[in-house]
């Protein structure tokens, strides 16, 4: 069986290595992951080529289970599939596609990840959190939160003409949600708990100001730790990386793929740590 995570850039993605770690730890020998780089303008071709023939199933070769994917294909995808779980409609985003009799069914693995992430790492449910960004992993933040309680946010975006899809999601996720731009960062740093869903160091000319806040969630995984964060943890903070939420969502994709529930985390985490610290001793 084949699976792949897709999106662009592509190149840096630690899935393959998560994936990969997992297969090896529960012997599943005839399975491949690998990196596919495609744009939304090569999607649809994409997920027709690859989508099984009705018939198929797991243990049929070189048949496809399944897909991870990443900007900036989690919104685009949502049309071309057959089916959608609940939370794909809450937040209007799929980050995984399972291929099952020639149908491709979307699932999102992100609001887990999020969920798992703060929970390992001992967050206390927020009674107040701001999200910096208005992309689809926004909207699986605002998802995971209302999960743990959370009844209300405040959403920062550079234009907030283009958070309208994930202002929709916390209306149907029932957030309460105050949309506002990056001069009102201060005010809105008045949380319990801020999470970034910004891209690698676009978050760091905002570090100073993070700095105070009693918790930074910052989905970035490398390089790690961001500035933002070793702010926060400078300043007696807790932080929580991105790598936890990858890890956490990744478990899960395996489990919807492989139709297995002995997924290896520890296994996975280890090879992701390890990767990690090889990219690092390199760029480094």
């Amino acid at each position: 069986m084949r699976a792949a995570v897709m999106g662009s850039p592509i190149a840096h993605s630690l899935s393959p290595c998560l994936h990969r770690a997992a297969y090896a730890a529960m012997g599943l020998a005839g399975w491949s992951y690998e990196a596919i780089e495609c744009d939304e303008a090569a999607l649809p071709e994409t997920l027709r080529r690859l989508r099984p023939v009705r018939g198929e199933a797991p243990g049929d070769g070189d048949a496809w289970a399944g897909l991870s994917l990443t900007m900036p294909l989690k919104r685009a995808v949502l049309p071309l599939l057959d089916s959608v779980t609940e939370p794909v409609v809450e937040v209007g985003g799929a980050n995984t596609v399972v291929f099952r009799d020639g149908a491709a069914h979307g699932h999102n693995t992100d609001v887990h990840g999020v969920r798992q992430a703060l929970v390992e790492a001992g967050v206390p449910a927020p009674g107040s959190a701001t999200v910096l960004g208005g992309g689809a992993t926004a909207a699986s933040a605002l998802a995971a939160l209302r999960g743990l309680g959370l009844q209300a946010a405040t959403l920062l975006v550079r234009d907030p003409a283009r958070a309208g899809e994930t202002a929709e999601a916390a209306e149907r996720i029932g957030v309460a949600l105050s949309v506002e731009t990056f001069d009102k960062l201060d005010a809105a740093l008045r949380v319990d708990l801020v999470v970034s869903t910004l891209p690698g160091g676009a978050a760091d000319a905002y570090a100073e100001a993070l700095a105070g806040v009693p918790a930074l969630f910052d989905v970035v995984y490398s390089p790690w730790p961001t500035r933002a964060a070793s702010a926060v943890r400078a300043a007696g903070g807790t932080v929580v990386g991105g790598f936890a939420m990858l890890l956490h969502q990744a478990v899960r994709q395996v489990e919807l793929m492989t139709g297995r529930t002995d997924v290896p985390v520890e296994a996975m985490r280890a090879a992701g740590e390890a990767e990690l610290l090889r990219r690092a001793t390199r760029t480094g």
